[in-house]
């Protein structure tokens, strides 16, 4: 359950990076409350999932599940540059992300 919940926090980290923008400094209000509830919800499921997985793996997972999404929905939404080597480093992000995975029940 503690990876479900690493997932959710990861996806609402997304939520309010991508509302964080749409805020405007926070002079807008529903972006600004739409930000503050994804925070409230990502930071609640962190804090579930670090009560059972390493907080350096949860950790690392969490901002890179929110850099890669953010990433991605930048592109989509904004308009930001999209380049074969923003690709190749978003790759190694998800790359990292399945490595922590896969390694955090190693000898344990």
């Amino acid at each position: 359950m503690a990876w479900i919940y690493l997932i959710i926090a990861g996806v609402f980290e997304v939520v309010w990076a991508i509302g964080l923008k749409y805020t405007n400094g926070f002079t807008k209000f529903y972006p600004t409350l739409i930000t503050i509830v994804g925070m409230i919800i990502s930071f609640y499921f962190l804090s579930m999932a670090i009560k059972t997985l390493p907080i350096g793996t949860a950790y690392a997972i969490w901002t890179g599940i929110g850099a890669a999404g953010a990433v991605i929905l930048g592109i989509i939404l904004f308009g930001e540059p999209k380049s074969i080597i923003r690709f190749f480093f978003l790759a190694l992000i998800l790359v990292g992300i399945i490595g922590l995975k896969v390694t955090s029940t190693v000898n344990q």
